[in-house]
């Protein structure tokens, strides 16, 4: 039996692994390419005209950052988690500051692990444990906040336990109601 399978069928472990991670880890990936393509870009091309040198990589950075996050939202909300558009009526641009915010929670950890962990083995090895840990720190902030496991799981209980009542109210949807033709 491969390694895979038999990560798989551990209870915490298979659980992301049979869902939504690996979606989001490509996605992940994809937005890694797209930050250092526009690193690139930005760094060799768009900014060329700076004379400062940390002042050019910095601005290249920001940009490629905000750029690989608009990616990797997309991405992550047309595929990841394309099944919850339907249940989930937060305003796109509110849903894309909650995914930043994630975003950052995720790289604070990276942050606090790798240094706590630095201090005991190898900091290559330390990064290593941090980046997987925050990864699978950010796709459960996203998975029950930004993309709201929680409030479908919350309105299936409500509607289990109580059959034939009227869900609770959430936020308004984002389109306009329509009219009916004459």
């Amino acid at each position: 039996m491969s390694l895979f399978r038999r990560l798989r069928e551990l209870p915490a472990i298979g659980w992301v692994l049979r869902h939504r991670f690996p979606r989001f880890a490509v996605v992940g990936a994809s937005g890694t390419v797209v930050n250092l393509a526009i690193l690139y870009v930005g760094h060799e091309y768009l900014f060329r005209s700076i004379a400062n040198a940390g002042l050019r990589l910095n601005l290249a950075l920001a940009l490629a950052v905000f750029v690989a996050t608009i990616n990797n939202f997309a991405w992550n909300r047309r595929w990841t988690w394309h099944d919850r558009r339907e249940h989930v009526h937060t305003p796109i641009v509110l849903q894309f500051a909650q995914y930043a915010v994630a975003c950052w929670l995720g790289i604070l950890l990276q942050f606090v692990i790798t240094t706590l962990l630095a201090a005991h083995v190898h900091y290559l090895i330390a990064n290593t444990v941090a980046i997987a840990v925050s990864s699978v720190a950010n796709f459960i902030v996203n998975d029950y906040w930004t993309f709201r496991r929680l409030r479908v799981l919350l309105r299936r209980a409500h509607d289990h336990a109580h059959p034939g009542a009227v869900s609770p109210p959430v936020a308004p949807a984002a389109t306009p109601p329509t009219t009916p033709l004459p």
